[in-house]
């Protein structure tokens, strides 16, 4: 078989590889052949057929010949010898083409100018382009035009108008293949449904939700029972319709035992649950068919102006397009990066963009009058009452808790602060669990690694990939797109070490090694006897495991993960929530670390970043050294701050509600002698600052994160706006104390990170020490409630739940999976539970109550989401993964009235 394949398109001789789509060997070749259907990404379909080319090729005989009809280049493979004409050289294609724009016309409104697509429609495009060739004429259909009602809601973001729709199928063929989520299909295809009998008829075929009187499962009888339980006279499921901004109060579907999905996911509005991923539909859209309910009508792409960015949300580094009117973000798009997110994002990337615009948005500095009360002020002051107030308490001591949202710049600003300014290696940008062993792995596997061997593409021939405390299609969307193509492909197949099992790994096809929160440590370590086929795929080139940041809550599974890589020669990447943790890491935003993943207790490590720091205009406070022993971690400054060993506080935008101990973090706030906030919006931690100091969110600066593979993500400034980065705030506030932090000019900043490098000296192993062993055994002996079941608490975030990041965006809050509990089936049969029932699960620290649904935990396990609308589990039961709860069910409500 020959490694390339010779063939000529419009008499141009080509060369490409075998299976190469026509389509694509024209796209090399310079050629533009029309298209709807197609789509790199997604498998040939040749749904649309406008894209049919006249294609010749040599028979056994060797003579080459016309195949009798126009043929589809997107789904038909180059051969040896073929000849294609596109419509550029042959009336045959012209013809076919123009033919199928004047059916695919012939039904579609003529709304350009209302249209969402208007301006950036390929079928606009196409048709017009047609027309000015000469190829299309006027219209010859004079009846009628089909009309739909519209539109549907097809979730509370998606809206469909179906009198525009085409019926490519992208959006099938995407919910299908790559995010795996059917929440959208085909229709009627051949004909209409009613009543179980079919009616005949043209344009049957629509795209919609799971419609019980569209698909094979309507069952007529429902339709009274629906209208008498909904009170909605005579509406049935199909005719639902949404509002022109998608408000709730309808819904375009019921459940069904027979629809995927159904019964077993529900969104927080009622309906089954869709997809994380369902936005990328709207995008990928040819015509105007599926819109977004807050992006609807209010804009044209002429009126817009875009800049390149990068997610906020998560370390999926995923490339974004941030489009602006009038000093207003209206929407966000996907960008195109084969390298990292290809051209897909998640729905909280594409909708989650209001949160940095409420009405608690800081504008100018605040301070704290004698009265108690917090007051606009100038700069000026501001920074003149921080120093001031800074330099009292660094007599004792400064704690910085600068939170993993920042990007690199930010982050370096930060550390270089603490170690320069305030003398202190006390700053911690971990919001969530953290441990000694999780220093050790970060030192010897993270920090100071830059771009590893574990890349998004590096994953599509990985052969094994092992998740450890990590679900990605939650924690990181991108990896878990690109790992479902890997299976899809057969490039990959998964397993994962998990508490809970999830639709994610379902869809990924994963092997589920299913344990008791807090003992995933021996679940790995015995791997080799319950799972030898695991173990053994990790031991091929290319293997991987992935571990989540949620494994430094179980002591002693980072050392396991470790020594798993290293016995089997796996490739070992770990990845973070949150966008700005790595970056934080790299730019020494740890008591333990210097920029660069230097060791703070390394004499050649001080000396080098002190050099650094010292070649520029900028000098250490007083000559100061660096301090040279590791500082305080987040728990420890919140400890030292409650028990008054600490004078003050930095603290950056981090949410209460995050920290493994909320209760303490609230009396280290008010414990503190003088706490200095850097913030974007007002919060619950500035009731406790004394100094509150406006900051720029991402939207309004540029910046660069750094993604979970250690990759550069620079973006730019999509809002022009007199808002101060975080860096720009510390060095006015470092200059007031007598210090040139060197961080207001960007080039001076980049400059310094790339003459410091990276760490090349010695890292020291990933240990696990006896200490942490018995605390974590202490956890699972204390805080448990009085009544009820013993259960073992697991839990971790979903991807959209009460987070900061999604305030203002009612429409993406309603597409979140209902807050449920997963209550192991042994459990729930000592309790007699039944799904959909309410279940409590306490501790003596408080009680949530939700839904239960039965399964998918491990015996005697109770799951619940960490941060979602009645489900704070660290604020409400001040417990974490791993520790005992008590779960039964309500006390029943007395109806009794007394007379």
């Amino acid at each position: 078989m020959t490694d390339t394949v010779h063939l000529s398109i419009d008499g141009m001789e080509v060369e490409v590889a075998p299976g190469t789509l026509i389509i694509r060997a024209a796209e090399r070749a310079g050629v533009r052949i029309p298209r709807f259907c197609d789509h790199p990404l997604l498998a040939p379909s040749a749904n649309c057929r406008q894209c049919l080319v006249e294609v010749a090729m040599p028979g056994r005989d060797g003579v080459v010949r016309p195949m009798p009809k126009p043929q589809p280049a997107c789904a038909m493979t180059v051969t040896d010898g073929m000849e294609v004409a596109t419509q550029a050289t042959s009336e045959v294609a012209a013809k076919a083409q123009a033919g199928t724009m004047e059916f695919l016309l012939i039904n579609h409104p003529l709304d350009c100018p209302v249209c969402d697509k208007g301006g950036e429609c390929p079928l606009q495009n196409q048709a017009l382009e047609l027309m000015a060739s000469g190829a299309q004429s006027a219209t010859r259909f004079t009846d009628v035009k089909r009309a739909f009602p519209k539109p549907l809601r097809l979730t509370s973001n998606v809206l469909l108008d179906r009198d525009r729709c085409i019926l490519c199928q992208r959006c099938v063929r995407f919910a299908d293949q790559v995010a795996g989520d059917p929440f959208i299909a085909l229709q009627g295809r051949g004909a209409g449904h009613v009543g179980g009998e079919i009616t005949p008829g043209l344009y049957s075929e629509q795209i919609g939700r799971f419609d019980a009187s569209v698909l094979d499962f309507h069952d007529p009888h429902h339709d009274e029972d629906r209208r008498t339980i909904r009170g909605e006279a005579g509406l049935l499921a199909s005719e639902e319709l949404a509002g022109p901004g998608g408000e709730p109060g309808v819904l375009d579907g019921y459940a069904s035992a027979a629809a995927p999905g159904a019964g077993e996911e529900l969104d927080v509005s009622g309906r089954p649950f869709a997809s994380y991923f369902s936005g990328n539909i709207i995008q990928i859209c040819p015509v105007g068919a599926l819109t977004s309910a807050r992006y609807r009508f209010r804009a044209r792409p002429m009126d817009l102006v875009s800049t390149d960015s990068v997610t906020e949300h998560d370390a999926s580094g995923s490339a974004l397009r941030v489009d602006m009117r009038r000093g207003v973000v209206l929407r966000r798009l996907a960008g195109e990066d084969p390298e990292v997110n290809e051209e897909w994002i998640t729905d909280k990337d594409r909708f989650a963009f209001t949160w940095s615009s409420q009405a608690d948005r800081l504008t100018v500095p605040l301070v704290r009058d004698e009265e108690g009360q917090l007051v606009p002020t100038s700069w000026s002051d501001a920074l003149d009452v921080a120093a001031t107030g800074l330099a009292e308490a660094a007599e004792r001591g400064v704690g910085l808790l600068p939170g993993a949202r920042l990007t690199l710049e930010d982050a370096w600003a930060w550390s270089r602060f603490a170690r320069t300014v305030l003398g202190t290696n006390d700053i911690d940008q971990r919001v969530r669990d953290h441990s000694p062993e999780e220093d050790t792995f970060l030192a010897a596997r993270v920090a100071g690694t830059g771009l590893g061997r574990v890349t998004y593409r590096s994953l599509e021939q990985a052969g094994q990939v092992l998740l450890v405390a990590l679900e990605p299609e939650d924690e990181c969307g991108s990896l878990f797109l690109r790992l479902r193509k890997a299976v899809q492909a057969g490039g990959a197949e998964v397993a994962t070490v998990t508490a809970a099992a999830t639709f994610g790994s379902r869809k990924l096809g994963a092997t589920t090694v299913l344990t008791a929160p807090g003992q995933e440590a021996r679940a790995v370590a015995l791997l080799s006897r319950t799972h030898p086929g695991i173990v053994e795929g990790l031991s091929r080139p290319g293997a991987t495991i992935l571990v989540g940041e949620r494994a430094a809550a179980v002591p002693g599974l980072l050392s396991v993960v470790d020594a798993l890589a290293t016995a089997t020669g796996a490739r070992l990447a770990w990845v973070p929530r949150r966008a700005g943790e790595r970056g934080g890491i790299e730019a020494g935003a740890l008591p333990f670390l210097l920029p660069g993943g230097r060791p703070v207790a390394d004499d050649r490590a001080r000396a080098e970043v002190a050099r650094s720091w010292r070649a520029g205009t900028g000098q250490l406070n007083a000559n100061r050294p660096l301090p040279e022993r590791p500082g305080r971690d987040t728990t420890a400054i919140l400890t030292a701050l409650a028990d008054g060993e600490l004078g003050g506080l930095v603290i950056g935008g981090v949410d209460l509600r995050d920290f493994p101990d909320p209760g303490l973090a609230r009396t280290a706030l008010a414990s503190s002698a003088f706490t200095v906030q850097l913030e974007v919006r007002r919060t619950e931690v500035s009731e406790h600052a004394d100094v509150v100091l406006p900051v720029a969110p991402p939207v309004e600066k540029n910046g660069t994160f750094v993604n979970w593979e250690g990759r550069v993500r620079p973006f730019g400034q999509a809002h022009v706006s007199r808002a101060r980065t975080d860096r720009q705030v510390l060095g006015a506030l470092a200059a007031e104390m007598g210090t040139d932090l060197e961080s207001e000019d960007l080039a001076v900043l980049h400059a310094q990170i790339a003459e410091l490098g990276l760490w090349s000296g010695a890292r020291g192993p990933v240990a696990f020490t006896e200490q942490e062993a018995q605390a974590g055994q202490d956890q699972g002996e204390t805080g448990t409630a009085p009544v009820g079941l013993a259960a073992a608490l697991a839990t971790h975030k979903p991807m959209l739940d009460d987070g900061r990041l999604q305030d203002g965006e009612p429409f993406l809050a309603a597409t979140a999976l209902r807050p449920v509990a997963r209550v192991a089936a042994d459990l729930a049969e000592r309790l007699a539970l039944d799904p959909g029932q309410e279940v409590e699960v306490a501790t003596d620290t408080g009680t949530i109550t939700l839904p239960a649904a039965i399964g998918g935990v491990a015996d005697g396990v109770v799951w619940l989401p960490e941060c979602s609308p009645g489900s704070t589990v660290r604020q409400t039961l001040g417990a974490g993964h791993g520790s005992p709860v008590r779960i039964s069910l309500p006390a029943p409500t007395s109806t009794e009235v007394s007379l």
